[in-house]
């Protein structure tokens, strides 16, 4: 099954390449863009159709940078673009108030995924839960976030969707990076494994990330509630 799996990933790759070269090729600019909210439908090559989950989050809270609330009940709650930087106020709150701190909840539709790794691994030291609420919007690097909980909750109708890392969600000067593929290239495959090594840590099957690697960055690959208790990516199921 782990040949399989990095069989598979290092074709993915290859393919990945293809990809980014022509993209970039093309479009650099594209690589620079400010990130924003994804909601593309879903899942076109499934059977029913794939429809959109129905998703209530705030498109204009979603593209604010990440606001870090402590509310009641032990919640944390993470709202809005993982910025550049949020890795590092998220530890300044977790630091100041971290014993107030049970569930981590979040509505985020992404961001730079070295700030989500870096939120995702205080939330697995420091044993938080993490919860996403029905009908939030949790998508691109967030599920890398919800997936580093103790205790995983999804309720009903909660939208937990990843696709392929781009070049201004890495880090670093996208333009650059566009302007020389080899060296993203190099960058995308060095974060895929980091991603895959935290998701294993987690308790995660790392097979899920396979369906960000074949997502394109401008799409979004929704998991449906069998696929997250498959990929064990939830630990609890919501009565």
């Amino acid at each position: 099954m782990r040949a399989a799996f990095f069989s598979l990933l290092a074709g993915t790759l290859a393919i990945l390449y293809v990809d980014y070269t022509e993209l970039t090729a093309w479009a650099p600019e594209s690589f620079a863009a400010p990130l924003e909210p994804i909601l593309p439908p879903s899942r076109p090559e499934a059977a029913d159709g794939g429809a959109t989950p129905a998703i209530t989050s705030d498109r204009q809270v979603l593209q604010a940078p990440l606001a870090i609330t402590l509310a009641g009940g032990g919640e944390l709650r993470l709202t809005g673009t993982l910025d550049p930087g949020s890795a590092e106020r998220f530890a300044a709150e977790v630091e100041a108030r971290g014993e107030y701190v049970e569930t981590v909840v979040l509505e985020s539709p992404g961001g730079s995924v070295r700030d989500a790794l870096a939120i995702g691994a205080l939330i697995r030291d420091r044993g938080f839960a993490t919860r996403v609420a029905a009908g939030a919007l949790c998508a691109s690097s967030c599920p890398i976030v919800f997936a580093s909980g103790a205790e995983r909750v999804a309720e009903p109708d909660a939208a937990i969707g990843v696709h392929q890392v781009y070049a201004s969600a890495i880090g670093g000067d996208a333009r650059a990076l566009a302007q020389a593929p080899g060296v993203a290239m190099a960058q995308a495959q060095e974060m895929t494994a980091e991603i895959t090594r935290h998701l294993t840590a987690s308790g995660v099957d790392p097979a899920l990330w396979l369906h960000a690697l074949e997502t394109p960055p401008d799409r979004l690959y929704y998991f449906t509630a069998e696929e997250m208790a498959a990929f064990d990516l939830v630990t609890t199921s919501p009565s």
